[in-house]
């Protein structure tokens, strides 16, 4: 299973407002493994970006002077999400803007989900930890997950945090499963149960002799008495 962990970063907060992706940032997982195989690509947007926006991610408009467009990239980011599943944390603001610069750049090239289908996170963690907050922030402090580098927000950096929180809310990258990996239900969250066949031989069920257990027996005698000591 191919799956691209992926967030981006924008002018500002709505694609309706003519706001545009400035840095997409992609982390690849097959059968839950990070392979290596990232994504990362700054964008120049062709409209200022607001301040606000600015002081989340620290992107300026004289850094993304040199950039390609989005039409530049477009074909090369396709061909990398083609067929996966997109794991991203708050996903319709993503998609939405993803969405938005395919229909400015080729009206015919259709939507996100004519490519890959969409897990979102967010929704995933709502439902693991319903009345929560489920900020990456906060699931990074829920799982034990190190992210005292993330002074401003950035798509790759976010992108491998992200990967990290998945894999620790799924179960991690355990061998339990012999290597057979799943992923959970997008609805609930959790994994498919896995049934143990019915012909399997019975367990050999040992008995304590009646030595052992009169020195059981004995030995708890003896904890009692020092603990009443």
């Amino acid at each position: 299973m191919r799956q691209i962990v992926l967030d981006t970063e924008t002018t500002g907060l709505e694609p309706g407002d003519g706001h545009r992706i400035i840095e997409i940032g992609c982390v690849e997982l097959v059968n839950r493994k990070l392979t290596g195989n990232h994504y990362h690509q700054y964008i120049k947007p062709q409209r200022e970006i607001d301040e606000g926006a600015i002081e989340v991610h620290g992107i300026t408009n004289e850094f993304l002077a040199d950039k390609p467009l989005f039409e530049d990239i477009a074909e090369q980011f396709l061909e990398y999400i083609d067929g996966a599943e997109l794991v991203i944390h708050n996903a319709p603001f993503d998609v939405g803007f993803i969405d938005h610069e395919l229909k400015l750049w080729d009206h015919t090239k259709g939507k996100t989900s004519d490519y890959c289908t969409v897990l979102d996170t967010l929704v995933l963690a709502r439902q693991m930890h319903p009345g929560q907050r489920n900020s990456l922030d906060a699931l990074c402090k829920r799982y034990d997950i190190d992210n005292a580098h993330r002074e401003l927000h950035g798509a790759l950096l976010d992108s491998e945090i992200l990967a990290d929180v998945y894999l620790r809310m799924t179960g991690g990258q355990t061998n339990l499963t012999l290597g057979r990996q799943s992923s959970p239900n997008a609805e609930t969250g959790e994994l498919p149960v896995r049934k143990i066949a019915t012909n399997r031989p019975s367990l050999k069920v040992i008995k304590a002799s009646d030595e052992e257990l009169k020195a059981h027996n004995e030995k708890l005698k003896s904890i009692k008495a020092e603990l009443w000591d």
